[in-house]
């Protein structure tokens, strides 16, 4: 695919990144999520689950708060001081109405114009399957928009409707449309990952630093080869200001 990522939407001023594990921003868009946050604008990180089940030797109820401190540090990194943690079972995590009402609250209490996660398809650029974790939570992501501005769906913690959600994003996706340049935040995004060391220790047998600068490394020049030669973040972004949801229905304008 050589078709040219645009400029990602500047039209906003916060956002709620919804993903089902700790690293799972890292490893997609803490570049660009420091980009953000240089430029004044507010994002709030949400784990569906703390990872517990992420480190292999590790049992899940020592991994979990492990997992979560080092989540909360990378995210200092990028400059992101607000870090929540639901409950739903790491490698386990069911798309339904539990979690999709979980992710609704969290769009109705932080009130983001825009909402990000990882990549929810069933592969990664075709080469990979992707794992249940990922697609159910980046599914219930997604639908959490539409969702939190319906005033009949999950009315029992008495929060209003928010319609303010006006971008979507997905992180990670094999079908790219935009792009964030990140010149001046690699460093930062490395650092970010490099905090989930425990992680990092257990995922590979390289050089932790020189890991993360490789991966990362081939999927800004990606990014950046259709983007005018600058390093990358690349986002899937679906816009939602043509229409709204009441009842139920889409009304479009």
């Amino acid at each position: 695919m050589t078709e040219q990522l645009q400029e990602f939407p500047t039209d906003w001023t916060r956002a709620l990144a919804i993903v089902a594990h700790p690293d799972d921003v890292e490893y997609s868009a803490a570049a660009a999520v420091a980009t953000w946050v240089d430029e004044g604008k507010e994002v709030v990180y949400l784990m569906a689950s703390r990872g517990e089940c992420g480190i292999d030797g590790l049992d899940p109820e020592k991994a979990a708060p492990i997992r979560e401190r080092e989540q909360r540090e990378s995210a200092a990194v990028a400059g992101v001081q607000q870090v929540e943690f639901l409950d739903h079972p790491d490698g386990l995590i069911e798309y339904g109405p539990a979690l999709r009402r979980d992710l609704t609250l969290a769009v109705r209490r932080h009130r983001p114009e825009l909402v990000f996660t990882l990549n929810h398809h069933d592969h990664w650029r075709g080469v990979s399957w992707n794992t249940p974790d990922h697609r159910n939570v980046g599914r219930a992501a997604l639908d959490a928009a539409a969702d939190a501005a319906n005033r009949y769906l999950f009315p029992e913690e008495g929060l209003e409707p928010w319609e303010g959600v006006r971008w979507q994003a997905v992180a990670g996706s094999p079908y790219p449309t935009h792009a964030v340049d990140v010149t001046w935040a690699v460093e930062r995004g490395v650092r970010a990952v490099l905090e989930h060391a425990t992680y990092l220790q257990a995922l590979t047998d390289e050089e932790p630093e020189a890991y993360v600068r490789g991966f990362l490394g081939r999927n800004l020049a990606a990014a950046g080869a259709r983007f005018g030669g600058r390093p990358a973040v690349s986002f899937e972004v679906f816009h939602r200001d043509p229409y709204r949801v009441r009842g139920g229905e889409v009304h479009y304008r």
